[in-house]
C-alpha cells in the first residue's frame, strides 16, 4: 500500500512512509474488508475510514507540526487508525489525542490501537481517545501543534482555531456538498492563514443524533 502511494507521488516523506508501514491498517478495518485498497471505507454509524492517500496527504501536511514532544489533535477519530500514526510521529515525550462522539466506535478503536504498534503509547499514557463532540476540541491537552479533523464542517469550529498554538497547523475539510481541504496556520502572533490544498468528500461534521439519523 505504502509502496503504491510512494510510485504515485502521494507519499514523499521517508517519517510518514515508516509510520504508515508501522501501522497496520488492517487491523483498524472491520473484518473482511481488503485493507489496503485506496479506497475508503464504512465503518458503521453512518462514519468511514478515510482511503490511505488522504490519510498520506494530512499527515505530510502536518508533518513538521508532529515532531517528537509536540501535541496533536485527532478530531472524529473513528477507527484509531490516524491517531496512531499521529502518536508514532509525536512519540511518548508528546501526546496524541482522539476525539470520537460515537462511544462504540471510541472503545473498539481503543481495542484496535491494542492490537498495533501504538499500544505502549496508549499504555503509557501519551495516547488517549476520548467521547465528546470533535468541534469543541479537547481542551485538557491544547495547545495542539497539529489538529486534524477527519470530516468536514461548514466553517471551521472556532474552539479548534482556540486550541492551535502559534505556530501550530490544523488540516480541515471544509464545506457542504463541495469540499475543500484546508490548511490553516496560526502565525506566532496568533493571527490565521487558510489556504486550500485539494477538493475532498468528507462525511460531515455533525452532532452524534444528526449523524445516527444519517445526516
Amino acid at each position: 500500500m505504502v509502496e503504491h502511494l510512494q510510485h504515485y507521488g502521494v507519499i514523499s516523506s521517508k517519517k510518514v512512509s515508516e509510520v504508515m508501514e508501522t501501522i497496520d491498517r488492517a487491523l483498524f478495518v472491520p473484518d473482511g474488508t481488503p485493507a489496503y485498497v485506496d479506497s475508503p471505507m464504512a465503518i458503521g454509524y453512518n462514519a468511514t475510514i478515510s482511503a490511505p492517500h488522504m490519510h498520506a496527504t494530512c499527515l505530510q501536511l502536518l508533518e513538521e507540526n508532529l515532531k517528537p514532544g509536540m501535541h496533536a489533535l485527532d478530531v472524529g477519530s473513528g477507527t484509531g487508525y490516524l491517531t496512531a500514526c499521529l502518536a508514532l510521529m509525536v512519540g511518548p515525550q508528546g501526546r496524541a489525542v482522539g476525539v470520537e462522539h460515537i462511544p462504540e466506535l471510541a472503545n473498539s478503536s481503543l481495542k484496535n490501537i491494542e492490537k498495533s504498534a501504538a499500544a505502549p503509547l496508549l499504555k503509557e499514557g501519551s495516547l488517549s481517545i476520548h467521547v465528546g463532540d470533535g468541534r469543541e476540541g479537547w481542551p485538557e491537552f491544547a495547545p495542539y501543534d497539529a489538529i486534524h479533523v477527519g470530516a468536514a464542517a461548514p466553517e471551521i469550529p472556532q474552539p479548534l482555531l482556540d486550541q492551535l498554538k502559534p505556530g501550530g497547523r490544523m488540516v480541515i475539510p471544509v464545506g457542504n456538498i463541495f469540499q475543500d481541504l484546508k490548511v490553516v496556520d496560526k502565525k506566532e502572533d496568533g493571527s490565521i492563514s487558510v489556504r486550500s490544498e485539494t477538493s475532498v468528500r468528507y462525511v460531515p461534521l455533525t452532532s452524534r443524533d444528526a449523524q445516527l439519523r444519517g445526516y
